[in-house]
């Protein structure tokens, strides 16, 4: 019997996880001591089970995850005493809002206005949609490469390991001690970097039959197909994650390298905090 799944999130001093029908974030405060918020997760999939159905419930658990996750952001800053106070609901929307506006002109408005440089040498429109697909790819890498490079968040980044090696000594079934979790890899197939990458991969294919209309109805057909490439690429990495086949775990290869600019080796206290959040969340 297959154990029920688990995700997290690396934050500010800590890590996030959500399972079980629960979310608890655990942070390390100045002091030392770990500081753990447990919530239940009120899902829209609760009220409206269709919405579990595959290919929807992806883009629901995209956006919900979201939300979780700049909430124990607000949590662990205020906790490591990074911030006086947690974001007020009026401040976490427009926080969630100006991360949507700033994804869609990095990774939508940019790309495909760029693409139509490339008009002078081919009008075929799947040809634009397939330059505009590998921009939109290369923008992606330069953004993860660049802020892997920031000081500030080298931390964020060994919590982000920390998170990966605990999750995979719970799918182990081991008891979660740092010696059990230390030798595991910090690189799971499960991660939100890897999750990323295979958006930008469906994008190229879903978006090259759409022909090439004008500048905003490009961006806006766009936008309307989010959910869409959001709910395949949900499904890919949950069949990948739990497929044993050697030609799927080839597949996803990539998404793991990905993760060596997005998680670092943490140290033994850092493992110690993700271990309290998921403990959390199992009721442990």
């Amino acid at each position: 019997m297959e154990k029920p799944l688990v995700g997290g999130q690396a934050v500010i001093e800590g890590v996030m996880m959500r399972g079980f029908g629960k979310v608890a974030t655990a942070v390390r405060k100045p002091d030392g001591e770990i500081d753990v918020q447990l919530k239940p997760v009120n899902s829209i999939t609760d009220k409206y089970p269709i919405l579990k159905l595959p290919f929807l419930r992806g883009s629901v658990t995209l956006f919900e995850s979201l939300i979780l996750g700049i909430r124990a952001l607000s949590f662990s800053a205020q906790t490591a005493g990074e911030e006086d106070e947690q974001l007020s609901d009026k401040e976490m929307a427009g926080t969630i809002f100006f991360a949507l506006i700033l994804a869609a002109v990095l990774f939508i408005a940019i790309p495909t206005f760029a693409a139509k440089f490339l008009k002078t040498l081919t009008a075929d429109p799947f040809v634009l949609n397939i330059v505009e697909g590998f921009v939109r790819m290369a923008i992606f890498f330069a953004y993860i490469f660049a802020i892997s490079r920031m000081e500030d968040i080298q931390r964020v980044f060994q919590y982000h390991g920390a998170e990966h090696k605990t999750i995979f000594g719970y799918e182990a079934d081991l008891p979660l001690t740092v010696e059990n979790v230390k030798k595991f890899p910090r690189l799971h197939p499960r991660c939100g970097t890897a999750f990323l990458l295979i958006v930008m991969i469906v994008s190229i294919f879903v978006f090259a039959f759409l022909g090439w209309p004008d500048l905003w109805l490009r961006i806006l057909s766009r936008i309307l197909l989010l959910p869409v490439v959001a709910g395949i690429a949900y499904e890919v990495i949950r069949f990948s994650a739990r497929s044993k086949n050697s030609i799927v775990r080839a597949a996803i290869m990539p998404g793991l390298w990905l993760q060596y600019l997005t998680t670092r080796e943490p140290d033994d206290s850092m493992i110690e905090v993700a271990i309290a959040s998921l403990n959390a969340v199992e009721g442990k």
